[in-house]
């Protein structure tokens, strides 16, 4: 009865949605009309999450009656992932895409602050629709609950790539990101309906936007985070195509952060922001499409369903096609913005967007081409990290030239020179960290220039804080806790960003890597430390069986470490995995990858050995952004609880 009580949730969840948008957007000016869209915004929420509870209750207790059980857990699956399993999947993940959704919409119906009646009320509409169209695809496309007969005794088995910490949190951040974009797009169909996105529109824009971006940074640095320890490969970023569709969404949402505070602050760029607000949930549909069509083949993917496929591309030409065409019709209503100085905040963060947004759409194109070629009969094409590396890399270190000078300067009005001096002193930094680094590396000006610009994001940052502690008197510890936590925030990110930068530039520019034949008690010196394995052995895991290898790592310094790697086998998968070894220092990471066995009769195995200058940093940096996106959560929420 479980699954048919779920069933049952979803498909109320879908007529109160259903309900809820057409309530919202026909309010008629009636206060009455939009309290009951808001009300049903939140019961909607209720029969989504129940219907979630359940799946999940489904996974736990393994009834293997229900299809997506039985195809994505096991009898003997750690509880873990038996709970992760339940977004694991493509039935599942669509239901918490659902889930998030509509819990969303009942939290924004759920605080209205300063909006007007008619902004709030067509928001939940246009919220209550874009939950109707998830729960239609889910229930009638997708069914998480649908029955199984005969079903089997213990289970397929979750990807054993998945069963992983990482890979339990990864996906709903990346959801939150993605169905996050969704608050921002019903705002800005909202705003152009009304014909007024006001500094009240902006100001209920923001924490949404904030939340979005916040989640995708945790998603995707996590995401990164299992691809470099688990996969085997040595690297964190490959320029995957459903990598680069959440990397897309990510970088809009970006732009759209820093564009609001423009229409909050000047009442300027509204315009501009609606259409990034567009843009951002249509970039995060692509991704789903891209998951969820068949179109690629990935670790990523969740199904090769092009008929799910289609449905999804239905829905996202409706989404675009529906914001398009009022923004088309309606942006001209939206207001006259405020005139600023060439040599100004407003400016700086105008560069910073026109950056973003370009930064997107090259992606974007590098994305899609080899699809649109290969659906037009010309052939399969790759377009690989060299396109990439070569064209976005280059377009955000340039834009990050500029990230430090912004909050340097007034609204309206700044003086660049006064902005240059503050920042002098970063400025002098960079420059010697850019000469030092050409000598080091022997006049390789890429990483030389990278390391430039990480040391320059990362001074300025620190110097706008010091700026800030300037004003007014008294000890400095007090002001230090008296420091806006706007300012905090924004610093940490530019800092973040700065730190992810040297690391990401030290671990593609300098990064060394070699392949060799070991049998026990053979050993290899290799990036300063001599690597020597001492036995290959097996074991056994709760649902896998292991091939385990022990090393022993000799520093310079004479000091020892010992170090393991592991090649799992599953017993519901003929596919091994890597678990790789890690040896982590001031100087990066030195990481060991066992491979297959070699020379049989002597017992050698392949070995794959790495060493990845500074990697932690990238990790670190991702860390500081996403930190700096949750205190400006924290301010917005104190200015919005003092104002009430």
């Amino acid at each position: 009865m479980i699954a048919e009580i779920g069933a049952f949730a979803a498909a109320l969840a879908l007529a109160l949605s259903l309900a809820q948008g057409g309530l919202g957007l026909f309010f008629q000016q009636s206060e009455a009309r939009a309290a009951a869209a808001a009300a049903l915004a939140q019961a909607a929420a209720l029969c989504c999450g129940l219907a979630f509870v359940l799946l999940v209750t489904l996974f736990v207790q393994s009834d293997f009656t229900v299809a997506v059980v039985a195809a994505n857990s096991h009898i003997d699956k750690p509880l873990i992932y038996k709970i992760a399993g339940a977004w694991g999947n493509h039935e599942g993940s669509m239901l918490l895409w659902c889930f998030v959704s509509a819990l969303f919409g009942a939290i924004f119906a759920s605080v209205r602050g300063s909006q007007s009646l008619g902004l709030w009320a067509r928001t939940i509409g246009v919220q209550g629709l874009v939950t109707a169209g998830a729960l239609t695809y889910a229930l009638f496309l997708s069914n998480p609950f649908a029955r199984l007969d005969p079903a089997p005794m213990i289970g397929s088995g979750l990807n054993p790539l998945l069963q992983d910490p990482a890979l339990a949190a990864h996906p709903p951040l990346l959801y939150l990101g993605y169905v996050g974009m969704s608050v921002p797009f019903s705002l800005a169909l909202a705003a152009l309906l009304e014909g007024k996105a006001d500094q009240a529109w902006a100001r209920a824009l923001r924490p949404w936007t904030l939340i979005a971006w916040t989640s995708l940074t945790l998603g995707i640095g996590l995401g990164s985070y299992w691809a470099y320890y688990e996969l085997g490969w040595g690297g964190w970023w490959f320029w995957d195509p459903v990598e680069n569709a959440s990397f897309m969404p990510w970088l809009v949402a970006a732009a759209l952060v820093h564009s609001a505070i423009v229409t909050e602050r000047r009442g300027s760029l509204a315009s501009w922001t609606t259409l990034l607000a567009i843009m951002g949930f249509g970039l995060a549909l692509l991704g789903t499409f891209l998951v969820r069509s068949g179109v690629l083949t990935s670790v990523h993917a969740f199904a090769v369903d092009p008929q799910r496929g289609i449905a999804v591309l239905v829905m996202l030409t409706v989404a675009l096609g529906a914001g398009f065409g009022l923004y088309a019709w309606r942006a001209s209503t939206l207001g006259q913005p405020s005139g600023f100085a060439a040599v100004s905040r407003e400016s700086m963060l105008v560069w910073n967007n026109f950056g973003l947004a370009v930064a997107a759409g090259v992606v974007l194109i590098g994305t899609i081409y080899p699809l649109l070629v290969e659906a037009f009969g010309g052939g399969l094409i790759s377009v690989g990290p060299p396109f990439f590396n070569a064209t976005v890399a280059p377009l955000l270190l340039l834009l990050f030239l500029l990230l430090p000078l912004g909050p340097m300067l007034t609204w309206r009005k700044g003086d660049m020179r006064a902005a240059l001096l503050r920042l002098a002193p970063a400025a002098i930094l960079a420059l010697l960290t850019l000469v030092i680094a050409l000598v080091a590396t022997q006049w390789r000006a890429a990483p030389a220039i990278g390391l430039m610009i990480g040391v320059w994001l990362i001074a300025g940052g620190l110097i706008y804080i010091w700026t800030r502690l300037q004003r007014g008197t008294g000890k400095l510890s007090v002001k230090l806790a008296l420091l806006p936590l706007a300012v905090w925030s924004m610093s940490l990110a530019h800092i973040g960003t700065g730190v992810l930068t040297l690391g990401a530039v030290a671990e593609t520019g300098f990064r060394t890597e070699q392949a060799v034949a070991l049998s026990p008690g053979e050993g290899v010196t290799f990036a300063g430390r001599r690597i020597t394995l001492l036995e290959v052995g097996s074991v056994e895991g709760p649902n896998y069986s292991a091939t385990r290898a022990n090393f022993r790592v000799d520093q310079t310094n004479g000091a020892a470490h010992p170090l393991s790697a592991e090649r799992r086998y599953f017993t519901t998968s003929p596919m091994p995995t890597s678990e790789v070894g890690i040896l982590s220092g001031i100087d990066g990471d030195l990481y060991v990858a066992l491979g297959e066995q070699v020379r049989e009769t002597q017992g050698a195995w392949t070995v794959r050995l790495y060493h990845n200058p500074l990697v932690h940093l990238i990790f670190i940096g991702v860390t500081l952004m996403a930190l700096g996106g949750g205190l400006s959560l924290v301010a917005l929420a104190r200015k919005r609880r003092a104002a009430s």
